[in-house]
């Protein structure tokens, strides 16, 4: 490795998927920095590039293989002699990406991370060879270079997956669930906030079992009151909360901690009993009623965000008809739908009664237009209100700033445009009255 020459070797990364995933980019970008190397956002400069991909479902494989391609060409164009693929495809498939993807020149498994510097090293100057490592042997605790902005940061709270839902392979990828400690919790939350960041995104596979695996109970309830001791700190998020896993411990939690967010993202899949057993999920339409009812009475103001599949193996009209009503009834905030990916090596890709794609598709279409009419009349609800936004940027174009209310996730929610008569400051938190709607954003102006 040339880390005392003149000239340092140039590493770019492309990361996909999800922020557990870009987590482990965080922590692969800091070990290449620390031992030497230049982290560069010109991939036409770089010596070797980093794919970090997503292999959850079909369309992420797609965008995987899309991105390995595309950023093959700089071995013509640019100055790259190794492209390197990890991430969930390639602990996935493992050889069979350099096999069938022969532009790329090692594949590293999750529980080989640790070892990337020297990898990618050995990549440039020639040697390459496949690396893995026990799932188990993914490090949780590494210090990350944050690729989020500086006022934000996801917080990893586990990895792998103990639930075992039938359309899913990440406990096939990932491994057993596996939390951290809370004191290293803890402690990363404080380097962060000592580093500027004044919103936190709590991540896991299933962020509601954090702790079990360590005493036999959830212990997020707890986190979430030594998160709201740290200076420094605004805004408390979790996402993928698991609704049998939502206790009443955890709404006291969040309805007497200030800094925890009333957002809860729910990925409910489906509302049908039959369809959700299928899953190797509990729970029925009247089960979820009754969790969502207490939510909201315990929560009010809350915000809540689910995911649903349609097409699942065996879904009737009258089911995807039952799920059509649910959404319709329970009027979320915030809604991503999927068409069922029938996953090679999960249970339920070798269920009977496949859907026929097309069939899939148009329901989820019903839905997320079912949905949109929801969101504009909720939004329409928001005019003339003033609203707490956490300012992310300027747009030149419209001449406005832009940023998120507490409503709000990272990345996968709606943003508040607004206008301002004077300068102000990137990750501060001001008011913005609402006086106009987009499809899934909102127009304002600075509250003097």
């Amino acid at each position: 490795m040339r880390m005392n020459e003149m000239t340092p070797y140039k590493i770019g990364m492309v990361s996909l998927g999800c922020p557990k995933n870009q987590v482990d980019a965080e922590m692969m970008l800091q070990a290449l920095s620390d031992a030497g190397f230049v982290i560069t956002p010109d991939e036409a400069e770089a010596d070797a590039i980093i794919v970090n991909t997503c292999g959850f479902i079909e369309e992420a494989k797609a965008e995987a293989i899309e991105n390995i391609l595309e950023v093959a060409r700089y071995k013509k164009t640019g100055r790259l002699k190794a492209l390197v693929v990890t991430g969930c495809l390639a602990e996935r498939y493992r050889d069979d990406v350099t096999e069938e993807i022969p532009e790329v020149d090692v594949v590293v498994g999750i529980g080989a991370n640790d070892r990337i510097p020297r990898i990618v090293a050995d990549a440039i100057e020639g040697k390459r060879e496949n690396a893995y490592g026990k799932k188990e042997e993914l490090n949780l605790e590494a210090p990350r270079m944050l690729t989020t902005p500086p006022y934000t940061a996801y917080l990893k709270l586990a990895d792998g997956c103990d639930n075992c839902c039938t359309y899913c392979a990440i406990p096939a990828i990932r491994g057993r669930f596996r939390s951290r400690e809370m004191a290293k919790v803890v402690a990363e939350a404080r380097g962060l906030a000592a580093k500027g960041v004044r919103e936190l995104t709590l991540v896991a596979q299933d962020t509601t079992r954090y702790g079990e695996d360590l005493c036999g109970k959830s212990l997020l309830p707890d986190l979430l009151k030594e998160l709201a001791k740290i200076d420094g700190i605004r805004w408390i998020r979790m996402l993928y909360t698991y609704p049998e896993r939502i206790t009443d411990e955890l709404l006291e939690v969040m309805a007497n901690e200030e800094k925890v967010l009333p957002y809860l993202d729910i990925p409910i899949q489906h509302c049908n009993g039959e369809i959700l057993r299928r899953m190797n999920r509990r729970g029925d339409r009247e089960s979820l009623s009754a969790l969502l009812e207490k939510i909201r009475r315990r929560l009010p103001g809350v915000t809540l965000r689910t995911t649903l599949i349609t097409g699942f193996p065996g879904e009737t009209e009258e089911q995807f008809c039952e799920l059509a009503e649910f959404v319709k009834q329970q009027r979320f905030d915030r809604l991503g739908c999927f068409a069922y990916s029938a996953e090679e090596d999960t249970p339920a890709a070798s269920f009977p009664d496949q859907v026929a794609e097309q069939v899939k598709r148009d329901r989820m279409e019903l839905i997320m237009n079912d949905q949109l009419t929801i969101v504009q009349e909720k939004n329409a609800e928001k005019l003339g209100k003033e609203l707490e936004v956490l300012i992310e940027g300027y747009d030149d174009y419209i001449k406005c700033y832009y940023g998120r209310s507490a409503a709000d996730a990272p990345e996968v929610d709606g943003k508040v445009f607004f206008l301002s008569t004077r300068p102000l400051v990137i990750g501060d938190f001001v008011k913005v009255r609402v006086n106009d709607t987009l499809e899934y954003d909102l127009l304002g102006e600075l509250a003097e």
